[in-house]
């Protein structure tokens, strides 16, 4: 049957022969990365069988995951160090893109070999899964790594460009760890808004390439940092300041915006503790708040954040560099290679 599918569909084959494959419940073995449980990487992941999703139901789709990236909180859930975590043992993996394979009844907004960005926290590195078509769309043709990456960085970095306070364009944000993804983000997303960046880095070899990548200011974490931000804004108004490390670099941003400016955290790559001046939020009025995607105001405005930043994904100004791709098979070579650093894809397309 499946070869009779293959040659009737063509280039469609694979679409249409998974969801035949859920007619002959004989001829599947679906795998799934899974944990055994919480603890190092290397030791607990592996590439197994799991069960077959359900046929979808009244408002769900079937969807085949094509690519989804290796992520840092990926790594914290696995090692059971996350606010939010899976059952185990069982599947793990946050964020993702996938074709629907398969309709469930009332669905009439989406239509078989759509491709879909798929809801974070759902545990996804399964090959297939049924999930609710609530929520989502069709996403245009451009690079499946980028869409892959759309659902978690680039929405962050949306939301904390427009969630904490009032930018005008020409205002000044700056952030630092600005090489990470979300940093990238903010560069891309600042710059199509009207506003400029200053970033801060710790590798001096990082200026250039941010710098190309549509930085306005790059400059390297040192004693002389806020006199070299103060000088490299001219005088201009640096309305917020985003913070993943922690610890005093935390601080130097409360040091560096202007009066009655946002401070945002949003990750601890350093510190679990802020070592933030007094007199920031005493005497320049400075707020200082904490992000996460997974609360409930940020996750209700994600969908929208997500569909802002798209069209600067399909047009490449939006570009996360990735630094490995692998199938699903090679997890744990995955794993040990996000744990050194790096954006790491798993794409199931490969398999």
């Amino acid at each position: 049957m499946i070869g009779r599918i293959k040659a009737l569909y063509g280039a469609h084959a694979p679409l249409i022969t998974a969801a035949a494959l859920l007619l002959d419940q004989r001829t599947i073995v679906m795998k799934a990365i899974q944990i055994s449980a919480f603890g190092e990487p290397r030791e607990v992941l592996q590439f197994a069988d799991f069960p077959e999703p359900t046929p979808p139901g009244i408002n769900e789709v079937l969807v085949q995951l094509e690519a989804s990236p290796f992520n840092p909180h990926d790594l914290y859930v696995i090692k059971g160090g996350f606010p939010v975590l899976p059952t185990t043992p069982g599947p793990v993996g946050n964020e993702g893109v996938g074709r629907v394979i398969a309709l469930g009844a009332n669905v009439d907004h989406l239509a078989i070999g759509d491709r879909v960005l798929l809801p974070t926290f759902t545990w996804l590195w399964r090959e297939r899964m049924t999930i609710s078509a609530a929520g989502l769309f069709a996403l245009p043709d451009a690079d499946l790594h980028q869409l892959s990456m759309l659902g978690i960085n680039p929405a962050t970095a949306a939301l904390l460009l427009s969630e904490y306070t009032t930018l005008d364009p020409g205002d000044w944000v700056v952030q630092n760890a600005a090489n990470s993804s979300v940093g990238r983000a903010v560069i891309s997303i600042a710059k199509a808004r009207g506003y400029k960046t200053l970033n801060i880095v710790r590798r001096p070899e990082l200026v250039s390439e941010l710098e190309a990548a549509g930085a306005d200011v790059v400059l390297v974490a040192g004693e002389d940092a806020k006199a070299a931000a103060e000088k490299a804004v001219e005088g201009g108004r640096v309305g917020l300041g985003i913070d993943s490390v922690g610890g005093e670099a935390i601080g130097l941003l409360a040091d560096i915006v202007s009066p009655r400016a946002a401070v945002v955290a949003y990750s601890i790559l350093d510190s679990a503790t802020m070592s933030i001046p007094a007199w920031s939020p005493i005497f320049k009025q400075v707020t200082v708040s904490g992000f996460f995607l997974g609360n409930p105001d940020s996750a209700a405005a994600a969908p929208a954040a997500i569909r802002d930043v798209l069209p600067l994904v399909v047009s490449g100004a939006l570009h996360t560099p990735v630094s490995g791709v692998y199938p699903p098979s090679a997890i744990v070579e995955a794993a040990i290679h996000a744990e050194r650093g790096g954006k790491v894809i798993l794409d199931f397309t490969a398999e």
